[in-house]
């Protein structure tokens, strides 16, 4: 007996039915706010190790945020992975993202898992790192400018136009800074400080990482960044000198959320279990980040910086990680410190 072509046809359409479903869930949507050459050993590392096509966007965490912000009703992206911890806490206090308590999580520091304490397990901590800054030192040298070693130093006259940093509202390095120095001064001392900092700084950048890439360039003196991007630039062989404010500085706790009615939530948990591994953050060093990981067997670089022998502030993450407070200081910020004459 003969099968009918219509047979055939029903079955082959089901048959391309069921491979376009397929290749729909091998698919993940991923949103990274760490430095690009990361994000994309990420992106390829995870290809090649479940087969799952990945489609990287690489924005700034404060943009990242307002995206999965603004696609709440539709989300388009799976997985938030870095950028600093505040944004993410934001995103969770509102329900932008999910919980997950992946099996991983016996194998991470505690600074990780208080991280997701802070929001009911709708983010983790992948990566920890301290604020600072880093100066070219070729061109301190060749305007006759004294080393700085302080936050107070950034404010002297004779660093006018020589300083650079981002955008606390499209940064999160940036906001770090801004929550840094609230907490290590007082608010009114602390946004005097931002006031001061404003006199001497040539550019806002969009993104935390390029004030330092521009000082690497000679585009700038200084470059207020976290220290491990400091020393990235050093290790790619440009004259920065990495420094750990006297004063003492804050930190950020780099984070990992998945994004709440995803399209394809197997394949985001398949990758936060996979980012949480030791082999996964082992490779950082290989693109030049120097973060410290926050799997207790992963090994960070010799180059990056100790936390351990810099003078941390006690950052309130669950505090000036909220939504109401980071709102109420980046408009703060909007209307005494960026509207004022430089």
């Amino acid at each position: 007996m003969t099968k009918s072509p219509f047979l055939y046809s029903a079955a082959f359409a089901a048959t391309l039915v069921a491979g376009a479903v397929s290749a729909q869930a091998a698919s993940l949507t991923l949103y990274c706010s760490a430095d690009e050459a990361w994000c994309q050993q990420i992106k390829t590392g995870f290809e090649a190790e479940t087969g799952i096509t990945v489609d990287m966007t690489r924005k700034s965490s404060g943009e990242t945020y307002a995206q999965v912000r603004a696609e709440a009703s539709n989300p388009k992206g799976d997985v938030w992975w870095g950028g600093t911890g505040d944004p993410h806490l934001q995103a969770a206090e509102e329900g932008l993202t999910e919980a997950y308590e992946s099996p991983m999580r016996g194998e991470l520091y505690d600074w990780a898992i208080k991280q997701a304490e802070a929001a009911d397990n709708k983010t983790i901590g992948v990566y920890s790192g301290a604020l600072g800054f880093g100066y070219n030192k070729d061109l301190l040298a060749r305007n006759n400018l004294p080393e700085p070693k302080c936050w107070a130093d950034l404010i002297k006259p004779e660093f006018k136009g020589h300083v650079q940093i981002a955008n606390p509202n499209s940064s999160g390095t940036a906001y770090t800074m801004l929550a840094t120095m609230v907490q290590l001064m007082g608010e009114d001392q602390g946004f005097d400080y931002m006031k001061a900092l404003h006199k001497n700084v040539n550019q806002y950048t969009k993104s935390g990482s390029a004030p330092i890439k521009a000082a690497g360039l000679g585009e700038t003196t200084v470059g207020i960044v976290f220290m491990h991007d400091a020393v990235s630039q050093s290790a790619a062989g440009f004259p920065i000198v990495t420094v750990a404010p006297c004063e003492g500085t804050g930190y950020e706790i780099g984070s990992m959320s998945l994004i709440k009615g995803a399209r394809n939530p197997d394949e985001a948990k398949k990758f936060y279990d996979w980012a949480l591994t030791a082999a996964m953050q082992d490779k950082a060093k290989d693109v030049k980040s120097f973060q410290i990981p926050s799997n207790k067997n992963a090994t960070p670089s010799p180059l990056s910086p100790d936390l351990s022998a810099i003078k941390l502030i006690d950052y309130d993450f669950k505090k000036y990680g909220s939504s109401d407070e980071r709102k109420r200081l980046l408009q703060k910020w909007d209307t005494e410190v960026s509207t004022l004459p430089q």
